[in-house]
């Protein structure tokens, strides 16, 4: 078997994975990009909300996709176009998770997909302060011009699966990952009808059934002064190994969208160990404050930022993430608040 996959990236109407609007694919044969397809489509059924700071991160607007079909009318094209190829996506557990959230809330089974982390690979194969997709690309040498354009960044990613094989002699995914010591992850098929629900898709019928659109939540007022810390929950051992944030010490600061002991207790459950200073242990800062990975560029930085540049360039395995790409990786938003 050759290096033959499918890269896969969405994007959102709202903070609910099963909100699909976007997807683009690049299907890659032999380790060479052979095909690609991408569609606009409405999401599913009382989860179609634009919240305006997905559509200032995509552009995508709701009459844009007005008459065109949901998700789920539209999902036996996607998954005919995956085939039973293994998925490659960048930060995985969101993709796979719109996948599985839009499949429910449509009221409509999954497949069984094998899939890769490209953010895991990274991580294990670069030395980056970010891993986000525009560094990786960077580094991988791949174009990404058009950031959150759901096609070019499906053929972002599969360019960094495709470097991150070459750097390590492999010829298929299963080498790679054999040669990195790592599994080729799993979402087990599912029927809503019958399977217990996601998390995330639990959340979301809930905050319906409570009066207020799912994945469009209000966010907490800011509040001057220190944020409080909280405690620092035990990481969770029966967590999978497959998530970004498994193994990792996670280290909080600036002015986050929800309160930071929420934060540290969806790290906690996800395998990580919060801690409240950056220290020789920590190995994922998260930045608030409307932080994107281009500031470390710019220089607009909270002190425990730039100390953890400082880190980095002396050698430790140390990234920062943005509170946007914390969220997608712990399968959640901002919680709403009261009204």
């Amino acid at each position: 078997m050759g290096l033959d996959f499918t890269a896969i990236d969405f994007e959102t109407a709202n903070g609910f994975r099963g909100s699909p609007c976007a997807v683009g694919l690049s299907r890659v044969r032999g380790g060479v990009v052979v095909e690609e397809a991408s569609w606009l489509m409405r999401p599913p059924e009382n989860h179609d909300t634009f919240d305006p700071h997905n559509v200032r991160i995509h552009g995508i607007r709701p009459d844009q996709v007005a008459g065109l079909p949901r998700f789920g009318e539209l999902f036996p094209e996607i998954g005919a176009f995956i085939g039973g190829d293994v998925l490659a996506a960048h930060n995985a557990a969101f993709d796979l998770g719109v996948i599985r959230s839009g499949l429910e809330v449509s009221g409509l089974p999954g497949p069984a997909y094998d899939y890769v982390c490209t953010v895991m690979l990274s991580r294990r194969c670069y030395s980056l302060v970010s891993n986000s997709l525009p560094y990786a690309a960077e580094e991988a040498g791949v174009p990404l011009v058009n950031h959150h354009d759901a096609a070019e960044d499906a053929r972002a990613c599969a360019g960094i699966l495709i470097d991150i094989a070459a750097r390590n002699g492999a010829a298929s995914i299963a080498e790679l990952h054999l040669a990195l010591g790592l599994p080729v992850s799993r979402q087990a098929a599912f029927d809503p009808r019958r399977d217990p629900l996601s998390k995330a898709t639990a959340a979301a019928l809930e905050a319906l059934a409570g009066g207020r659109p799912a994945g469009v939540p209000l966010r907490r007022p800011f509040a001057a002064g220190w944020p409080e810390e909280g405690a620092n929950p035990e990481p969770n051992a029966a967590a999978s190994p497959d998530h970004p944030l498994f193994g990792q010490t996670v280290v909080f600061t600036g002015e986050l969208a929800i309160p930071r002991p929420e934060a540290k207790i969806r790290s906690a459950e996800l395998g990580a160990r919060p801690e409240s200073r950056v220290t020789a242990r920590t190995t994922v800062l998260v930045v608030g404050d409307g932080f994107v990975a281009a500031d470390l560029r710019s220089g607009r930085l909270t002190g425990k930022a730039r100390r953890v540049l400082e880190l980095h360039d002396r050698g430790q395995r140390i990234e920062v993430l943005s509170e946007g790409e914390f969220l997608q990786m712990v399968g959640g938003h901002v919680a709403a608040a009261p009204a």
